[in-house]
């Protein structure tokens, strides 16, 4: 009688890029040590622990993590096929938030929902599905999109009634930066330059009225012109911000010794992130932060350009619409912090405190680890001595 041998394990090696992998993990880890310097004061206020907030982020992070491991081991294929799919149930998702007694409010905007256990902001979601959503149209759509206006026109339409539920939360900085992933990505797959430049203005000057006729948004625009005119109201966000920066200096003034964030610097711990790091670690923490973000964006260019190389445009321009997110995401958060530009609750990515914008760009980077695999892949079984031009 012969021995039954034991079934082989089913074993999958997921081919990771190093960068991404150190600059991904600098920016959990570096975020992770920011928010509980940022927020012990407030958990010992609000809840009598003083761990309240890193325990929470750290539980946040462990769900990201899950989620990006279901995310980097489904092929890019089944994002081609379900990717659609899924991105209109997340705009159903923004026509739920509105319900009144389903959306939660805080600050004045209706941006959540409440799921056991943590609180997603639903723009969040709809980011993530968009990337993949462009995607998959520039690549059936190419000739359109390269030849004809109404390429251009038909996405536009339908992200024109994302940002009108976006506004009636309101989220109007949310509505930019999706804009910008849907603008970036058409511009990308060869949109021709005038009617996208005409379009892009088009854009611009309906974002410049509703910043005109929105009385809050106005307020915004002057006092971020001259906060000091009001600084203990209008201003005071911006005046806080700017003094953490004034205080750190070249190296900071040291771990968990930030002054600022002590009920001065509204949102420490989430939106004003940037400017406890410029006060507690100087001059050389902001710039480290600044060169993760510059050297993300650069991987996922190029692992888009890798996949172009290979044929495969759907993910190259996945890689790319994350690089856009990501990058433009952390470039008005950080211009917010500094002054440069109007206030705006927009997270700094991979680094705010918050369970569901932690999930979803967890997920996000994991596609760019999923991509990287499939190209590496791909590669590997090409011929000896083949070359891919």
């Amino acid at each position: 009688m012969k021995r039954r041998e034991k079934p082989t394990p089913l074993r999958f090696k997921l081919h990771s890029d190093p960068v991404l992998v150190l600059v991904s993990f600098s920016l959990l880890l570096i975020g992770f040590v920011m928010v509980s310097s940022a927020s012990l004061h407030l958990g010992a206020k609000m809840n009598n622990d003083t761990l309240y907030y890193p325990e929470r982020q750290f539980a946040h992070m462990i769900l990201g993590l899950i989620a990006a491991s279901f995310v980097a081991y489904r092929p890019m294929h089944f994002w081609k096929e379900y990717g659609g799919k899924a991105f209109l149930i997340s705009v159903g998702l923004l026509v739920i938030v509105l319900i009144p007694g389903l959306g939660v409010k805080v600050n004045g905007s209706t941006r959540w929902l409440n799921i056991p256990g943590f609180r997603i902001q639903v723009s969040e979601i709809v980011k993530f599905f968009t990337v993949i959503f462009m995607a998959n149209y520039v690549t059936k759509q190419q000739k359109d999109v390269q030849e004809s206006s109404t390429g251009l026109i038909k996405p536009l339409g339908i992200f024109a009634v994302v940002s009108f539920l976006l506004l009636l939360e309101p989220d109007f900085g949310s509505s930019v930066v999706i804009l910008m992933i849907v603008m970036g990505i058409m511009f990308l797959a060869g949109a021709r330059l005038l009617q996208f430049i005409a379009l892009l203005s088009g854009v611009g000057l309906m974002a410049g009225m509703l910043v005109y006729f929105s009385p809050y948004r106005w307020q915004r625009v002057t006092s971020f012109m001259d906060p000091w005119a009001d600084p203990l109201k209008t201003g005071f966000q911006l005046v806080q911000a700017l003094i953490s920066f004034g205080r750190g200096e070249w190296f900071g003034v040291g771990l968990g010794n930030g002054l600022q964030k002590l009920f001065y610097l509204p949102e420490a711990h989430t939106d004003f992130l940037f400017s406890v790091i410029a006060e507690e670690l100087g001059l050389v923490g902001v710039l480290t932060i600044i060169g993760l973000f510059a050297t993300f964006v650069w991987k996922a260019f190029a692992i888009g350009v890798a996949a172009e190389k290979i044929d495969e445009r759907f993910s190259a321009f996945i890689a790319y619409g994350i690089g856009i997110w990501f990058g433009f995401q952390a470039f008005v958060n950080m211009g917010v912090n500094m002054g440069l530009l109007p206030t705006k609750g927009l997270t700094l990515p991979l680094m705010s405190y918050g369970g569901g914008s932690m999930m979803i760009m967890c997920s996000a980077v994991a596609l760019l680890f999923r991509i990287h695999h499939e190209i590496t892949e791909h590669n590997a079984n090409l011929p000896k001595g083949y070359w891919h031009d």
